[in-house]
């Protein structure tokens, strides 16, 4: 009988360079990096406190996440987002999304409703204490799930080579003091519809959510290139 093995690694360290993306990650996201800012490697080593190769490693990695340009004579800057770009990501979003919303309905359980349930509390709570990077990552968490409940695999795979670009999108639309209903509100829309078993009205549900965000992106990234 051939003896059985086992690959898995337990309590996988979290590396530094790991530790140094997510910070650099979040700081695009969040807006301490601003769209057009040159990123000196020899300052991100001494803010980060990591070594040169871990910050051109974290540079690349961005650079293929859409976040960071690398340009001649000048090196990375933080990626201008324009309108066409996210006008883009908005339409696969609303395609994907909204069947995946229907498709989750039309199959979640009791446990995945219940699943949901806690991802969208804790929407809430980030919600109440104003933190944008944790609503971001809420979010996302958020529809993963949905995603995964709905089988939708490969479309999953699609969004998360967008998720950093997205994410970008929410925090920048769930700043804007011009949102008509808040994010949150939304969310609960597509979930109160999952929770009835109502296909139809989550696809909707997600609809009316990505139509809102992508006006109010719109309106922000217009004004922003005059």
């Amino acid at each position: 009988m051939v003896a059985s093995h086992s690959l898995k690694i337990e309590n996988t360290p979290v590396t530094l360079r790991e530790l140094a993306l997510a910070k650099i990650r979040q700081a695009i996201i969040s807006g301490y990096f601003k769209a057009g800012d040159r990123l000196v490697e020899r300052n991100l080593c001494e803010e980060l406190g990591v070594s040169r190769t871990v910050v051109r490693e974290v540079i690349r990695y961005l650079e293929a996440e859409g976040l960071i340009e690398n340009l001649p004579k000048k090196g990375p800057i933080v990626a201008v987002l324009t309108w066409e770009v996210a006008e883009q990501i908005y339409d696969i979003r609303l395609l994907l999304e909204s069947e995946a919303a229907k498709d989750c309905a039309t199959v979640a359980t009791r446990d995945d409703k219940k699943n949901l349930h806690q991802k969208l509390l804790r929407i809430a709570k980030a919600s109440r204490d104003q933190d944008d990077i944790e609503r971001v990552e809420a979010s996302q968490d958020f529809y993963e799930a949905l995603f995964s409940i709905a089988k939708h695999h490969i479309a999953w795979e699609i969004v998360q080579r967008l998720n950093s670009r997205i994410s970008r999108l929410r925090a920048l639309t769930l700043r804007s003091p011009a949102r008509q209903v808040a994010g949150f509100e939304r969310m609960s829309r597509i979930y109160e519809a999952i929770e009835e078993n109502n296909a139809q009205q989550a696809k909707e549900a997600v609809i009316q959510h990505l139509t809102e965000a992508a006006s109010l992106a719109k309106s922000i990234l217009t004004t922003e290139e005059k």
